[in-house]
């Protein structure tokens, strides 16, 4: 059986060559680029302004084809969290925030993450592939159609007075590290931006990254979006320990890609986020270490409260201690602001999205073996 070509995973260049190989006008590609991302169609039998032969021909060779949902959990604040069947018992969760000005969308980019970050639950969980363009859009493209066949988000959309666009902004900030699945992210990042699509501006679209230097030197060519970098230390030692990723790009040539990025940037600024945990990052003296970060870069720091989970070995800052160290950036006039837990109750929250992952990497074990071990006694 021949496997048909799922659109989802089309941009829009790709899908002007697909259609001229079928004999069409390249118009035909934006009309029917519109009928799958703009209207939500799957079937090509009711796109009514394509001819009859070309419905007959997508229908023959192609398809609009999301990962199978396995479950779908609405948190008491409304949060929504998916969790989506990417096969071969992986399993990817997807995350969306309503907020009173805005929709906010938090999607994966891989099953699992090789980047291993101690405080975060997706590391814990190990690595086993990349995510395909047509897996990274077809979150949103079910997310879309999900959440405006529900009533209540009628409603909510008509608030946003963004049309039929409640959702809003897209976060690559699920499970996976996006810059190390690049030439899959990209694309998809394009569609998120490209007006026969999702049409969503630039400084909407955010890509997490924990510090992936050559690619972010990339991107800022390629597909400049917001950018949000997992900081978390505010030096070396203490972020290696926390991030091994950084060991490889110390806080140095992070900061200076940063800067670089900042020339494409469609924001002024580059958020930094940073998790509190206690006793472990959360000093006055880490909060004046930072401040020197921010004395480097233009900057927004967003501080998050820690989301425990059992593997970890890590406790959250208490509230008072987030507002202190969220003081002392403020007085020094650096931009701050405190996230908002939104989902906990379905582990939907920052930090919390985990899946379902056949390690074939070994990191978990690895991960497992260290989750006894204070921060403070851990070796680089």
């Amino acid at each position: 059986m021949i496997e048909r070509l799922n659109l989802l995973g089309l941009g829009n260049d790709a899908l002007v060559q697909q259609v001229a190989a079928w004999g069409h006008k390249p118009f035909r590609a934006k009309q029917l680029s519109r009928w799958v991302h703009q209207r939500g169609v799957s079937d090509f039998g009711q796109m009514t302004d394509l001819a009859k032969d070309f419905r007959a021909e997508l229908e023959q060779h192609c398809t609009v084809a999301t990962p199978e949902v396995i479950t779908c959990k609405v948190s008491a604040d409304g949060t929504r969290k998916w969790l989506f069947d990417v096969g071969n018992h992986n399993a990817i969760e997807t995350v969306f925030i309503p907020e009173d000005d805005r929709g906010t969308l938090c999607i994966s980019s891989q099953a699992g993450c090789t980047v291993a970050c101690r405080f975060c639950s997706t590391g814990h969980q190990g690595f086993n592939r990349n995510l395909t363009t047509a897996e990274i859009i077809g979150q949103l493209w079910h997310a879309r159609a999900d959440i405006l066949a529900d009533k209540g988000a009628a409603r909510l959309n008509a608030e946003l007075g963004e049309g039929d666009r409640i959702i809003s902004n897209v976060v690559m900030m699920g499970m996976g590290e996006p810059l190390l699945n690049y030439d899959q992210v990209v694309p998809a990042l394009k569609l998120m931006l490209d007006d026969n699509a999702y049409g969503l501006s630039r400084r909407r679209v955010t890509v997490s990254t924990s510090g992936v230097v050559p690619m972010m030197d990339r991107l800022a060519k390629d597909c400049p979006v917001a950018l949000a970098v997992s900081l978390h230390a505010p030096n070396d030692d203490l972020r290696s320990r926390l991030i091994p990723l950084n060991k490889k790009y110390p806080l140095a040539e992070l900061i200076a890609a940063c800067n670089r990025y900042l020339e494409f940037a469609p924001r002024d600024f580059i958020t930094f986020e940073y998790i509190m945990l206690e006793d472990v990052n959360d000093t006055d003296k880490h909060a004046l270490e930072l401040i020197e970060i921010t004395k480097q870069v233009r900057c927004k720091i967003n501080l998050i409260p820690f989301n425990p989970f059992p593997e970890s070995g890590l406790k959250r800052s208490t509230s008072a201690r987030v507002k202190q160290f969220a003081q002392i950036l403020l007085d020094a006039g650096v931009m701050t602001t405190v996230r908002k837990t939104r989902g906990d109750d379905i582990d939907a929250a920052c930090g919390q999205l985990a899946g379902e992952v056949k390690d074939r990497t070994k990191i978990s074990a690895r991960m497992q073996m260290q989750k006894t071990i204070p921060i403070k006694e851990m070796t680089l």
